[in-house]
């Protein structure tokens, strides 16, 4: 966020940057999430939004942030397929609506992902990229962005920083195969991950007798029939951890950290602080990130960017891989903050997950649910359910944050929550 001047909030979840463009199916599911971005907003900023907000969703985000409606634009994109947001708002004729609403006013973009595509529009509609001086500057650093997501540059770059790292090999997908299973040899599982990829997408897990005999691994399309991929010993995680930090010029400056919530790789959900089983390692790892952060900001980066590790059954922690963007916790991160006025010590506890409902719900039910069962976040106590991301598109798969003065708080409102909600599972 901006001190001073106001911010064109980009939400191009359609991005190079984390995942090839080819896979616009899952880029597209993510986009969904793009309403979590209102949090964000303050008086005289832009909202450039691929997907539509409820008129409800938006009353309740001023609700709680106390924006004025009038004060914001909201610019809402038709779908252009799977291309980059500034492509879809220059077919879409937009161009000169958000150049007109940024105006001379010193704005900066705020990109979700700060890739090529981003720092172009920044320059066709004359406004910086935050948080980078010139437009040169945010360029000058779209290198290491770039190769810090993904795994392999993270790979190479963790070994040269010292963090210590499962083993593992990288290589070409023709040569996928043959690695895997040298690695069986002396591993009972490894974990297959495409270079450029996000939240799990693309990842196969393969034990010795998942791969018996002569025949092919069958791993996703994500990065073509030359692209890299790293086969790495799948160790036996306790925790997935994560450290979110911001780099510049001045410092590296740790924000929070804390467990993920996977499913076989894939992210499901966040909880902060670090656990007890886990907190030993917050040291190792904060150390890791400042390092990781010095590097990237030696090399021009700025902003936010988090570094993820696996926690193992014997507590040592090993560094998985960083994301050099604004992450799925970024975002709520900056809301829970907001909401709570930032200056609680000890920080409040927080999580973010996703239930499904057995009925499908509007956004006004939903909330009704959470006040009668006095589970909505309440600004007064500082705690309470909060609906992030607006209604989802089916009704029934809603994403979530807790709010509270403790994880075991955290953990009694989501239970209540799920019953209250009718999880399936719940």
């Amino acid at each position: 966020m901006t001190d001073t001047g106001p911010i064109v909030v980009f939400a191009n979840f359609l991005s190079d940057l984390a995942v090839d463009l080819d896979e616009g199916q899952i880029l597209t599911q993510w986009a969904q999430q793009a309403p979590r971005k209102a949090w964000l907003l303050r008086p005289g900023d832009v909202f450039v939004t691929p997907v539509p907000l409820s008129r409800e969703f938006l009353g309740y985000v001023y609700g709680l942030t106390g924006v004025p409606p009038e004060s914001v634009a909201i610019v809402e994109v038709p779908p252009a397929g799977a291309v980059p947001l500034a492509r879809a708002v220059r077919e879409a004729g937009l161009v000169e609506q958000v150049r007109a609403l940024a105006g001379d006013r010193g704005a900066a973009l705020l990109p979700t992902a700060s890739d090529a595509s981003a720092i172009a529009f920044a320059r066709e509609i004359g406004i910086t990229v935050h948080p980078y001086p010139t437009l040169e500057a945010a360029e000058d650093a779209l290198r290491m962005t770039m190769l810090l997501n993904t795994k392999t540059g993270f790979r190479e770059t963790a070994e040269q920083l010292g963090m210590r790292l499962p083993t593992g090999r990288t290589c070409r997908r023709p040569e996928v195969e043959g690695v895997v299973r040298a690695l069986l040899r002396d591993h009972e599982r490894v974990v297959v991950k495409p270079d450029r990829s996000a939240g799990g997408h693309g990842m196969r897990f393969v034990s010795r007798d998942g791969l018996k005999g002569e025949g092919s691994l069958l791993l996703d399309t994500v990065g073509g029939p030359e692209g890299l991929w790293v086969v790495e010993e799948c160790l036996d995680v306790v925790e997935s951890v994560s450290t979110q930090m911001e780099a510049a010029a001045h410092g590296v400056q740790a924000l929070f950290s804390g467990a993920m919530r996977t499913v076989e790789g894939s992210f499901t959900g966040y909880a902060s602080p670090l656990p007890p089983s886990c907190a030993h390692v917050a040291d190792e790892l904060a150390g890791w990130g400042t390092t990781l952060g010095r590097h990237l900001a030696d090399h021009g980066f700025a902003g936010p960017f988090g570094l993820d590790a696996l926690v193992d059954t014997a507590g040592l922690p090993y560094a998985s891989e960083s994301n050099v963007r604004r992450t799925a916790t970024t975002t709520p991160h900056a809301m829970v903050t907001r909401l709570t006025g930032g200056s609680a010590a000890p920080p409040p506890a927080w999580s973010i997950a996703r239930g499904r409902t057995r009925e499908p719900l509007d956004f006004e039910g939903a909330l009704a649910r959470l006040r009668a069962a006095h589970l909505a976040f309440d600004p007064g106590r500082g705690e309470g359910v909060v609906l992030y991301a607006d209604a989802p598109t089916d009704g029934r798969s809603w994403r979530y944050a807790v709010i509270a003065r403790s994880a075991g708080d955290v953990e009694e409102q989501e239970t209540a929550l799920a019953g209250v909600f009718g999880f399936e599972g719940g």
